[in-house]
């Protein structure tokens, strides 16, 4: 059975002191659910570092982000798997905000995971289909090309390493989550993809949902036979809130 998986996005947000509160309550959270799901957060650049630091003996897991597709050399203002992996144990790649402001294509995402993974940062695979894409009936096949660029290039894939998270771009800050059927929907595909590809290690990746997840909800996600955790957003920012969805999540002990 796999474990269920509850990340924090905090995005471009935060100041030091909140980062710092948001990270004390993440690892209280973290250490009293420990025996039942795995919790990590991911602050923005500027934080890793102190919170790496103030977060260290605790079962918190600090991700990044993003990460460069490069090792080193003149790239002004990005940040290497080098440079995150003494602070970090895994990296969000191909974010919806990654891929539609900074219009990175599928092919630079597998890029940047192939990168990661040769540091040895766990990788949470993020992917997901447009308002129009699922109104044109495009979203199952949008979202497995998106998996298939960024993992086509691997010949073998270590499934405790890897996570998917499905996030509909319509649903990201909108309040309006999709349905658990069509979540689930679609991370049953996710996972055939991964089955009829790399075997039984589809059975090891964790697949998450992420998109207006909050504590009145995620246990519904997280109750779908192929949905394991969420990648939550907007509820992370607040102590009070991600301590209730990470509660919920995993039930009464």
């Amino acid at each position: 059975m796999r474990r269920p998986l509850l990340i924090g996005n905090w995005k471009m947000n935060t100041s030091l002191d909140e980062a710092l509160e948001l990270a004390r309550t993440s690892a209280s959270v973290a250490d009293s659910v420990q025996s039942r799901a795995d919790v990590g957060v991911c602050p923005p650049v500027p934080w890793i570092v102190t919170v790496s630091e103030l977060v260290k003996g605790s079962s918190l897991t600090i991700g990044a982000q993003d990460v460069s597709p490069e090792s080193d050399g003149a790239f002004t203002g990005d940040v290497s798997a080098e440079m995150l992996s003494p602070w970090c144990q895994f990296v969000l790649i191909g974010h919806s905000e990654r891929r539609t402001i900074h219009g990175e294509s599928d092919e630079i995402v597998g890029y940047k995971l192939r990168g990661a993974r040769e540091r040895d940062l766990g990788v949470v695979l993020c992917v997901g289909e447009t308002a129009d894409q699922r109104a044109a009936g495009l979203a199952e096949s949008t979202v497995t090309e998106q998996i298939e660029k960024a993992l086509g290039g691997l010949s073998s894939i270590d499934g405790t390493s890897l996570t998917v998270a499905y996030e509909p771009v319509w649903a990201i800050g909108s309040g309006q989550a999709a349905t658990v059927s069509d979540a689930q929907g679609m991370s049953a595909a996710i996972r055939g993809w991964l089955t009829m590809n790399h075997g039984g290690i589809a059975d090891q990746v964790r697949v998450l949902y992420g998109g207006s997840v909050s504590d009145q909800n995620v246990r519904d996600f997280l109750e779908a036979p192929d949905i394991d955790g969420a990648l939550v957003g907007g509820a992370s920012l607040d102590p009070e809130r991600f301590t209730a969805l990470v509660t919920s999540a995993v039930g009464p002990r």
